[in-house]
């Protein structure tokens, strides 16, 4: 086709002359192009939302509660009685077949001896049930009934070396008139949960529900 205006020789359909610029008429107007949405720029993403703090996996039962440790500590409890009690007669035995000592001394001399049965009874029995057994499964005999377990603040397992300062602190405490008592009540005010011997080494008894 040729332009009507300057006769250019021009496209069929072509609306508007390339040579003098002029609409031509009869060609159909083509249809606008959409335009494509302008890009949005990329939100930037919050710290809290990229990255979440992590939280060991251990700690996701929560801490175990003062009731619970307290039947815990019960079970326990009995062992190293049970240990106090054989230390005793074993040491009364001694006493009273030493040479030169009469009953009433051997008597006497077990009255003294009797402040150290309860932390030394603690040691013997701790040993296995608080040092072993809790570096390598996380719970001791009684904590083992009540389903709940010591951890550090990584929610790993205590090494044997943590559990035998985590013993010695509790055993000297043990020596001091109504400092266990202290011990034992003090994760009903503690927001962790923990007791004096927990804090001594950085420790939490958490719950370990198991199927």
């Amino acid at each position: 086709m040729f332009c009507s205006s300057c006769g250019a020789n021009i496209p069929d359909g072509t609306v508007f002359c390339p040579s003098c610029g002029s609409r031509q008429p009869g060609a159909a107007p083509q249809p606008p192009q959409a335009q494509a949405p302008a890009s949005q720029p990329p939100q930037a993403q919050t710290p809290w939302a990229a990255a979440p703090p992590a939280y060991p996996a251990a700690f996701a039962a929560g801490y175990a509660s003062w009731g619970t440790r307290a039947i815990g500590f019960i079970i326990d409890g009995f062992l190293v009685g049970a240990a106090m009690g054989i230390i005793y007669f074993v040491a009364a035995g001694v006493l009273t077949s030493m040479a030169g000592l009469a009953n009433r001394g051997a008597a006497g001399g077990m009255c003294c001896m009797f402040i150290i049965l309860f932390p030394l009874a603690t040691l013997v029995v701790g040993i296995y049930n608080s040092v072993y057994l809790v570096a390598q499964r996380g719970y001791s005999i009684g904590q083992g009934v009540v389903n709940v377990k010591v951890v550090d603040a990584s929610g790993n397992l205590l090494t044997q070396g943590t559990a035998f300062i985590r013993l010695l602190v509790r055993a000297a405490m043990g020596m001091v008139p109504f400092l266990p008592l202290v011990d034992l009540l003090w994760p009903l005010w503690d927001e962790r949960g923990q007791t004096l011997h927990d804090k001594a080494v950085n420790c939490y008894v958490v719950n370990n529900p198991r199927v």
